[in-house]
């Protein structure tokens, strides 16, 4: 019997520009198409299970006439294999659930069956070249590359990689972000166990392209046979489907089928994450996620039988409400890169009364995001994640570069034209009183 928990859901199908990168400063969410958020809020879900295990073996410390209560997700490795402390408890498996196919490499034949005419296009040289770089929904001549997302000819340019190939990465990288890897060990369970979608939405030919042995993901068998070091390796995960009756009864609210209704659909720019609640937190097992709370995220009590520990809506990368354009600490999603660090560090710093984490506390210590990520390399978790993921790109052609926002640090996080509101508006009211 096995027992399923929704840890992580999200919508959305839009993408940062590539010219908007420079301005983001860590507040602005690169990608905010469903399974992308989904993969973050899986991590910031992690973190909150951790930063919840934490506070209840402190309290557990001070009361030691209390009963232990274990999490059924996470647990604290043990010396001398406990850098990094924790893993995910070995029953536990991950699977996405997908309502449509991934942009990407994953959908193209189903992308091309939608058209009015399928044929493959013939491209030009320069045309070629161009597709060369990074191509999104058209040259369906060209299969098993590497493309950006999917969007209109007139659209801003993104070097955002499609949700295929991403998840493509992630069979090698793990679900672990590269803040998560200094905390949680790659364990095999790190790896997503398949992705399930329904019937109709399943390319067989596009899935084993994408991501299967006997696709572009297949050298790298060979290249892992001893492992990758540090838990690393290619896990190709499995495709499951579900019956579209199934998914019609449970799930009104998928796209209409454009030549059924006659019509042609076009994706909504608001976007929405909830994350369950961490399960040792609260009185009663659950409850709200204080570290959400106290950064101002929407609270709902429970969601289909589950407690909340984080719900936003995302409308261009910042919660709704705040502009992209000029962003704000108190804008950025509790995703973001900023957030999501500060987080971290904020654990680390707060420390864990046993010194376990003193290898990625100094990491995070560092005065830019930029200094981060080169100092995380330089641990042995870093360096065994980097070279598998340079073996990844070896494979997924051409991988190239999303860079131009790491050049800051988390004062961003600060809202420092609030602060001089705030204090203009004492100044302005001590003023009245004299007068």
């Amino acid at each position: 019997m096995y027992l399923v928990n929704t840890k992580a859901s999200s919508s959305g199908a839009k993408c940062l520009p590539t010219t908007q990168l420079p301005t983001s400063t860590g507040l602005v969410l690169h990608d905010w198409h469903a399974e992308i958020l989904a993969l973050r809020a899986f991590n910031y879900w992690l973190l909150s299970e951790i930063r919840a295990l934490i506070d209840h073996e402190c309290q557990q410390s001070s009361s030691p006439s209390s009963t232990p209560k274990p999490s059924p997700f996470i647990r604290r490795r043990q010396p001398p294999n406990n850098n990094p402390p924790f893993e995910l408890d070995p029953s536990l498996k991950i699977y996405l659930y997908c309502t449509t196919a991934p942009c990407g490499d994953a959908s193209m034949e189903l992308t091309m069956a939608a058209q009015d005419d399928p044929t493959p296009w013939e491209i030009s040289p320069s045309e070629e070249e161009e597709a060369g770089l990074l191509s999104g929904r058209a040259n369906f001549s060209q299969l098993g590359i590497v493309r950006r997302k999917p969007a209109r000819a007139d659209a801003p340019s993104t070097k955002s990689k499609s949700c295929s190939d991403k998840l493509a990465l992630r069979q090698v990288s793990s679900l672990l972000s590269r803040g998560m890897s200094l905390l949680v060990a790659v364990t095999e369970n790190a790896y997503l166990a398949g992705v399930v979608m329904p019937r109709e939405e399943v390319s067989e030919s596009g899935c084993i392209r994408a991501w299967g042995e006997d696709g572009r993901m297949g050298p790298l068998l060979s290249r892992f046979e001893e492992g990758g070091g540090g838990g690393y390796g290619y896990h190709p995960f499995k495709v499951l489907s579900v019956d579209t009756e199934v998914v019609e009864e449970l799930w009104a609210f998928g796209k209409p089928k454009s030549k059924e209704a006659g019509m042609k659909c076009k994706p909504g720019n608001i976007s929405a994450v909830w994350t369950a609640a961490p399960v040792l937190g609260g009185a009663s097992g659950g409850g709200v996620d204080r570290y959400a709370a106290e950064n101002g995220a929407k609270q709902l009590a429970k969601l289909s039988g589950s407690w909340t520990g984080l719900y936003e809506t995302i409308i261009g990368g910042m919660k709704q409400g705040y502009k992209a354009s000029v962003p704000v600490g108190k804008g950025a999603s509790a995703l973001s890169r900023a957030k999501m660090w500060g987080a971290l560090r904020g654990l680390l710093d707060g420390g864990d009364g046993d010194g376990s984490a003193g290898e990625g506390q100094q990491v995070v210590r560092a005065a830019s995001y930029k200094e981060f990520k080169r100092a995380a390399l330089e641990t042995p978790a870093g360096k065994a994640r980097e070279r598998a993921m340079l073996e990844a790109k070896k494979v997924l052609v051409p991988w190239v570069p999303n860079n131009g926002d790491d050049e800051w640090g988390l004062e961003v996080l600060v809202d420092h034209k609030g602060k001089k509101r705030k204090r203009d508006d004492i100044k302005k009211s001590k003023d009245a009183q004299s007068s």
